[in-house]
């Protein structure tokens, strides 16, 4: 059980960093991939885009990550709508002193370049704010296709920091002569690290679980993991480790941020894993890590509940019939008891009732016998003869 879902994990990992989806079952993937753009703000794109009339809206979107979204329109302006967005960054070291970088900016720009234009400068709060250009987001099908990248642009803000670092694999950042990690933090408590070499790139992640459970899904989970990385089918996938202790390249960092109860996961990067369409893909299952896990680590612990309530179920079934069994074995023999109770009880009745017949012949016989001059007999010889008492009695007054 455990094996088959290490395989299902390092499956939808490895096959977005080496572009080898044939082998992954579909339905799988598209339940254990999680969406880029935010469904929220789709349904309120799609909502203004779709309404016949112009619709004056001043909406804002709260998401998980401390994620922030304001939508602006106006009713004057019936063609243009405007996006502000608020989003944790990854690194402050990304922060540049006049905003975005000019790579993050760039990705921007590419996600929808007619439609999506940036304005200068954000609107107060805000990361990044967007004006878009309704007549330009084509009608039917496409115009969903075109809303969904623009929703997905929170997902590109955070993934185009990733990229630059990952890009930037020969660069010499060191401290104290070895080489700094970058920490970075996706979710918050969550935090991971990115260690730049001049060959690879390492992606440490310190794995937390609240459950004591789950640390123990977890520990195993892992161990298989590996198992199946350094098998020969997965050779060309990013090399995985584990460890309950933080790896060199973490020495002297934060205690806080070393502390920990699921140990830590290593994945190294090399050049290949970032070249063409691959860096899009591996960035992705990177920072979707923590979620793989835990959603896997929840299917587990579904998986184990099931099986345990069917067998909690089947042997209740057992206990159940043996106790069904053992009731009807005991009013048998209680049905035998009574039977032959009764069987005693009406021998009994036979027996009285033969000897009481027995003694009735006997009466009946004993009566039968009769001599001949007896009774004479007995009134003349056999009468007691009266006696008078020699002293007499007065009765006193």
């Amino acid at each position: 059980m455990q094996y088959s879902i290490s395989v299902h994990f390092y499956t939808s990992i490895t096959t977005h960093i080496c572009g080898e989806t044939e082998r992954v079952n579909q339905a799988f993937l598209r339940m254990a991939c999680f969406e880029r753009a935010s469904p929220a703000l789709k349904d309120v794109l799609l909502k203004l885009y779709r309404a016949e009339k112009p619709m004056q809206m001043d909406h804002h979107l709260y998401e998980f990550g401390a994620v922030k979204y304001h939508i602006q329109s106006s009713a004057s302006d019936p063609h243009h709508a405007y996006l502000s967005i608020s989003t944790p960054l990854l690194s402050q070291d990304t922060l540049q002193s006049h905003g975005l970088s000019h790579y993050t900016r760039e990705m921007v720009k590419g996600v929808s370049p007619d439609a999506a234009e940036i304005v200068e400068p954000a609107k107060e709060g805000y990361l990044l704010t967007l004006r878009l250009n309704f007549d330009k987001i084509p009608s039917g099908k496409d115009s969903v296709k075109v809303i969904t990248e623009i929703s997905a642009v929170q997902a590109v803000l955070l993934s185009s920091q990733l990229k630059e670092m990952l890009q930037n694999v020969n660069s010499q950042v060191t401290f104290q002569g070895m080489y700094k990690p970058i920490k970075l933090v996706y979710h918050p408590r969550e935090p991971f690290f990115v260690v730049r070499q001049p060959q690879k790139s390492i992606a440490v992640f310190p794995m937390r679980f609240k459950e004591n459970s789950d640390v123990i899904i977890a520990t195993a989970f892992f161990q298989e993991l590996m198992d199946v990385g350094s098998s020969k089918e997965w050779a060309k996938a990013p090399p995985c480790t584990w460890s309950p202790i933080p790896p060199p390249e973490l020495r002297g960092e934060l205690i806080e941020d070393l502390s920990t109860n699921g140990g830590f996961v290593s994945f190294d990067i090399f050049p290949r894993h970032v070249e063409g369409k691959r860096l899009d893909k591996t960035v992705w299952s990177l920072l979707n890590f923590y979620a793989y896990v835990k959603y896997h680590v929840k299917c587990t612990r579904g998986f184990i509940q099931r099986r345990m309530r069917k067998r909690l179920e089947s042997l209740a079934e057992v206990l159940q019939k043996a106790s069904s069994e053992e009731q009807q074995q005991q009013q048998i023999k209680k049905d035998k008891g009574f039977k032959y109770m009764r069987k005693m009880v009406s021998k009994s009745k036979n027996f009285k009732r033969r000897c009481s017949n027995l003694s009735r012949k006997i009466k009946r016989i004993r009566l039968r016998i009769k001599i001949r001059g007896f009774g004479r007999f007995r009134r003349r010889w056999l009468r007691l003869p009266n006696f008078c008492s020699s002293k007499g009695y007065t009765k006193l007054d």
